[in-house]
């Protein structure tokens, strides 16, 4: 699989509360790369289903999403210091214990922590469009990537795609749906599912007119 370097790490602004909750909490909360599958039940201290999420930001969605479903397991990627902060921030004043966070590369991740048919579910919220046409080259979601991830997926979980920007969503539909280990839930695009709130930018963005896309895939 040629590599797919989808990002772009940026030194961003890290407050004073986010570099104490990474130094005091990724030691607990966070699962340090590895190039052979983790035992994610032992991980997590239980059997529960596992859901990922690629890229989560700055963790507010992934935080609430977490607190709503207790019963389900999830494991955040993303690459950028804030974004990993501001979730173990997050993480003891919400209380949750389903949560777990990888600082690293999501394709590596995939290629070598996460073993096969394992996965409930997988969220990818509003990636990095790339939305210049010499770099779409870069965009995650294309077929090699899709196909990896498709093979973690256990039959009948789920995969979550976001995006705003058109042309990025038209190819996302695209390749999912010419990936044969994947099937449409939806006749084309889907509506929000209920477990999926609204960011504020997001909501913002709906009032002035722009449109979100989710494509949600199930493995077959």
């Amino acid at each position: 699989m040629r590599p797919i370097r989808s990002y772009v790490l940026r030194q961003g602004r890290l407050t004073a509360a986010q570099a104490h909750a990474r130094a005091e909490l990724m030691p607990r909360l966070g699962v340090p790369y590895s190039p052979q599958p983790g035992n994610f039940d032992a991980i997590f201290g239980r059997s529960a289903p596992k859901i990922v999420e690629i890229g989560f930001g700055m963790g507010d969605t992934t935080a609430r999403i977490a607190a709503a479903h207790p019963d389900f397991d999830y494991l955040g990627i993303e690459v950028h210091t804030p974004g990993v902060g501001a979730l173990l921030k997050r993480i003891p004043e919400l209380e949750l214990t389903n949560v777990r966070i990888i600082q690293h590369d999501a394709v590596e991740v995939f290629e070598h922590m996460i073993a096969g048919e394992t996965l409930a579910g997988l969220h990818i919220f509003f990636p990095d469009p790339w939305p210049k046409k010499r770099h779409h080259k870069r965009r995650l979601l294309q077929a090699p990537f899709i196909r990896l991830m498709a093979t973690r997926l256990k039959p009948g979980a789920y995969v979550h795609v976001v995006t705003d920007w058109e042309d990025y969503a038209v190819q996302i539909l695209e390749s999912l749906s010419a990936e044969p280990l994947l099937a449409n839930t939806a006749a084309g695009y889907a509506p929000r599912p209920a477990y999926r709130p609204l960011t504020k930018f997001e909501n913002r963005g709906l009032k002035l007119g722009h449109r979100v896309w989710d494509v949600i895939f199930s493995r077959r």
